[in-house]
């Protein structure tokens, strides 16, 4: 009896790992941006600053997203990118505003 309840807790194991449904590979948006001080917001929402972002990779889920790049006396940036599974590279530089 012993042995028949190991096997039916290892059948129960496998099965239910069997079971589980493999999490969706997330999207990454690497950006370099000009000037240093440039911050990344995606769908409205902060992610990084752009020199921590060209390091370190913000993870976001596959699809289309709305990105803004701003940083202080520059023109924002807005664009919406449709990010793959994997890494993107974003490279921009930010237009200054005139005096």
């Amino acid at each position: 009896m012993r042995a028949l309840s190991a096997l039916a807790l290892l059948s129960l194991a496998a099965a239910c790992g069997g079971a589980q449904h493999p999490r969706s590979k997330p999207a990454q948006l690497r950006v370099v941006a000009e000037p240093a001080t440039a911050v990344v917001q995606v769908d409205e929402h902060f992610v990084g600053a752009a020199r921590v972002l060209q390091k370190q990779p913000a993870t976001v889920s596959p699809g289309k997203h709305r990105i803004t790049i701003e940083a202080p006396n520059y023109f924002p940036h807005d664009l919406e990118l449709d990010l793959p599974v994997g890494v993107t590279s974003l490279e921009i530089k930010l237009r200054p505003v005139p005096p």
